[in-house]
């Protein structure tokens, strides 16, 4: 394939501060390697004045499309929006705050033109100055992961390529709630890897508290494993074990007339057992919660305003917002 148009997606959530000078840094790293473009820009309901500094890129290079969402639906449904309107034949998808650094974009191309990759994933080579308290957390969530699901996410990224065929395929999968990493590893293909140094940000901070990224761990593994429902069964099998060893135990206590003696066991197995029903509660009502989501078939995301690229624009709505509702 010598002629072919490449799409970069990015979700954009409170990053006037650093949009413009992102967007000029991958233009100009894509016009260096010579490689066609379109750039798709999502404000995912941005607080600040990203949608401004998104319409003035509009206005400066006719090559990007920016769509505006009616609120915050999340960094997972601005990805799907974007995915949604890709018109080249292979995307990347990264973030808006140059953490991924676009110099790494033309050897994805060159690995999916000329290797056979159809798939090119950014491995992390390290987590960058990340707290500790996440690197742990990130660490045991994608061990738990891999364990339960056998899907491998260790230090993944969101910044990957992916060939028109898997974008095919990933928009067969219709469940609302999304996670963009493992839903594109899940899919096959033929995947290749590149190992990436991740860039401080250069301005604004992380939109991802410690309970966003607890949040997001649960989504992620209850909605590629049901080896925690099976769990709740096993816990219930070894309780009733113990229970019928401790019921001999409680009948030999009692006919030997000791039976007072038993009062801190049965009080330990009280708590004990009810931590365990709470929790399989817990687990049990994660999984209706996803179901009761899905069943709703509310809209991933609601887009307000779109403005096109310029080449798909008409005379009169070049450059102008057009105020429609997307799903």
């Amino acid at each position: 394939m010598t002629n072919f148009l490449l799409s970069v997606v990015i979700p954009v959530y409170n990053e006037e501060k650093i949009i413009w000078d992102s967007i000029q840094k991958i233009l100009y790293v894509l016009k260096q390697a010579g490689i066609v473009n379109e750039i798709i820009l999502i404000d995912d309901g941005s607080k600040d004045q990203s949608w401004l500094e998104i319409n003035r890129l509009t206005q400066q290079y006719p090559n990007i499309t920016a769509i505006k969402f009616s609120r915050n639906f999340g960094k997972e449904s601005a990805i799907c929006a974007g995915l949604d309107r890709v018109q080249g034949d292979c995307c990347v998808v990264m973030d808006a705050d140059m953490q991924h650094p676009p110099e790494y974009i033309p050897k994805m191309v060159y690995m999916w033109k000329n290797e056979g990759y159809e798939i090119i994933e950014g491995i992390k080579q390290s987590r960058g100055k990340e707290p500790l308290l996440k690197k742990i957390g990130a660490w045991f969530f994608y061990k738990f992961l891999n364990k339960l699901s056998g899907i491998n996410l260790e230090n993944a990224s969101d910044f990957r390529l992916m060939d028109q065929k898997v974008l095919a395929a990933w928009k067969l999968m219709p469940e609302r709630d999304t996670f963009f990493r493992a839903m594109s590893t899940w899919v096959g293909f033929n995947k290749g890897s590149i190992t990436i140094e991740i860039a401080p940000r250069s301005a604004g901070n992380s939109k991802w508290s410690l309970t966003r990224l607890f949040c997001l761990a649960i989504d992620a593994i209850t909605s590629f494993s049901v080896i925690p429902l099976q769990i709740v069964t096993i816990l219930g099998f070894i309780f009733l074990t113990v229970s019928l060893i401790l019921g001999v135990q409680t009948l030999v206590v009692k006919f030997l007339g000791l039976s007072t003696e038993g009062f801190t066991t049965v009080i330990l197995l009280l708590l004990i057992i009810g931590s365990i029903l709470m929790i399989s509660l817990g687990i049990i009502g994660v999984y209706l919660a996803k179901i009761y989501e899905e069943v709703k078939q509310r809209p991933r995301y609601i887009v307000s305003q779109i403005i096109p690229k310029a080449e798909q624009a008409t005379s009169k709505t070049k450059n102008i917002a057009r105020r429609d509702v997307f799903i």
